[in-house]
């Protein structure tokens, strides 16, 4: 029965780390248009949380060692609720729309690696939860790309309303992890404090591809929608087609770290999928519907994101050693996938045409291959379980 709640707090947890961005990503044309604001300028309600996603990933471990996981897990997850229902206050004022996402991405930096040390604490001999951590994440992208538009619309083109509805799930997330707080912790002993690996290879090698992961999906999370719309499509069907490029990534993320642990063979899959966005990408520089290229596009994304995850977590032994190579892989991680949709805005504007940020996405995907292929070649990676058991159990699927 323990294992069951930690499942539901790990899942209500992980459904809010997305909505803040991803519920502004699906309304940038309107946000754009009632704000009178420059691509560039839109660019930064995505940028801004993932750069402090990056930024502030280190304070998790420091935060963790004095106030408990679980603690600071909870307030972490009260931040990102306050700055999402801050937006209620005036949905049209810019400036509160930067400092809630600023405010919101700090909350998301120290719950992203502190779920992975939850993970380690909760489920030692059960890493498939990772896929639990990653579905939910989608979960709560998907909802909040594909139905803030129609809450939009049906509270007569509310933006304000549209954008502070998704507090709700911080309430409810809240109203479970509160039992986390008032439980007495364990006080803990002495123990040297967990330093980020920053001179180790691997840990170095981890950052790099969750870098360069990042900066795909949040400049494909901030510019399907914009893409489509430039391609023809009505501002519905292009909200739909981010919706879609969320939705797909949920049964991919589900079963991708299975398929993983069964065949061992983890670099293929990490380049396979990788070649899933490469085909994606290509697809939109050709005169074809834009479906195709968002199913590649979903497929890879909701693959290597779970992976990127697994990593930090299967390498090490203990829940403050997964905190620190987790925040270290996020921290240098997020910076660069901040800078994504950030460069893909300044292009756009300085060339005014979409074959500019498209081709940048096409370099970002080459160059993750590239980092894969050395992988491989440096040392064959292998799974491993949290308890250094040499395969997976069927349990932890």
């Amino acid at each position: 029965m323990k294992k069951t709640f930690y499942v539901v707090l790990l899942f209500l947890a992980a459904l809010n780390l997305r909505p803040i961005i991803t519920s502004v990503a699906s309304m940038m044309g309107a946000i754009q248009s009632e704000l009178g604001i420059s691509a560039l300028t839109a660019s930064l309600l995505t940028t801004l949380p993932v750069l402090c996603m990056g930024l502030f990933a280190p304070a998790a471990t420091t935060l963790s060692r004095r106030l408990g996981l679980e603690r600071t897990l909870f307030l972490s997850l009260l931040l990102i609720t306050l700055a999402t229902a801050l937006r209620g206050i005036d949905g049209s004022n810019i400036t509160l729309l930067l400092v809630t996402a600023f405010a919101g991405g700090i909350g998301i930096s120290i719950a992203g690696p502190l779920l992975s040390g939850f993970i380690k604490k909760y489920f030692p001999t059960s890493p498939g939860i990772v896929s639990i951590y990653s579905v939910s994440m989608t979960i709560g992208a998907a909802l909040a790309s594909g139905l803030t538009i129609p809450i939009y619309t049906q509270s007569h083109d509310n933006l304000s309303f549209a954008l502070f509805s998704w507090a709700i799930l911080g309430v409810v997330a809240l109203i479970f992890w509160m039992a986390t707080v008032r439980k007495k912790q364990p006080v803990a002993g002495k123990t040297e404090r967990p330093r980020l690996p920053l001179g180790n290879k691997k840990a170095i090698q981890f950052t790099l591809f969750f870098g360069f992961m990042a900066s795909m999906f949040y400049s494909l999370t901030a510019w399907i929608s914009p893409i489509a719309l430039r391609m023809g499509y009505s501002s519905q069907n292009a909200a739909m087609l981010l919706t879609l490029f969320t939705l797909i990534q949920v049964p991919v993320a589900l079963l991708v770290p299975s398929f993983v642990n069964r065949t061992g063979k983890l670099n293929l899959w990490l380049v396979m999928f990788s070649v899933f966005e490469l085909i994606g990408v290509g697809l939109l520089l050709l005169p074809v519907p834009m479906l195709p290229a968002v199913l590649f596009l979903g497929v890879g994304a909701g693959a290597l994101f779970p992976l990127a995850l697994m990593l930090p977590i299967v390498e090490t032994h203990t829940a403050e050693e997964a905190g620190a190579w987790s925040a270290m892989s996020q921290m240098g991680g997020y910076i660069m996938g901040a800078l994504g949709p950030l460069f893909l805005g300044w292009t756009f504007d300085l060339s005014g045409h979409l074959i500019a940020p498209v081709m940048t996405m096409l370099v970002i995907v080459l160059l993750m291959i590239g980092l894969q292929l050395s992988m491989a070649a440096g040392k064959k990676a292998k799974i491993a379980t949290f308890a250094n058991s040499p395969r997976l159990t069927k349990s932890g699927e």
